[in-house]
């Protein structure tokens, strides 16, 4: 069945990120993958996070960091990068910021990114 998404919806996270989800549990309700694009002003970075999924990441502008258990990770545009289950990682961009698709099996949700718990600069603290 061929099913038409209209347009993304966006994904509210702190920190200046934005996140545009085409497919996923927000904006299509579908749990089995999600694809979003990402774009991240300069500097931007986020706690680090061991994931749940796969996710497949493709840089179309600027350069996205992986920090993982092996090193430090530097994709630029044009360039992709998988990250796997279980493994802990933590996400930042270059000084120029970044753009970037996000594809992630099965779908992204906030229980799923099993991020560590730190408080953003610009979060309301509980």
């Amino acid at each position: 069945m061929v099913r038409k998404i209209e347009g993304p919806a966006r994904v509210p996270v702190p920190g200046g990120k934005l996140i545009d989800e085409h497919v996923g549990r927000v904006s299509s309700g579908e749990e089995a993958v999600s694809i979003a694009r990402m774009t991240a002003p300069p500097g931007w970075e986020e706690p680090a996070q061991t994931p749940s999924f796969t996710e497949y990441t493709v840089v179309l502008r600027g350069t996205v960091i992986v920090e993982h258990d092996g090193g430090r990770t530097e994709v630029a545009a044009g360039q992709s990068v998988v990250t796997s289950p279980g493994e802990k990682v933590r996400y930042s961009v270059g000084p120029e910021g970044a753009e970037y698709i996000a594809i992630c099996l099965p779908a992204f949700s906030p229980e799923s990114a099993g991020r560590d718990r730190i408080s953003w600069p610009d979060e309301p603290h509980v």
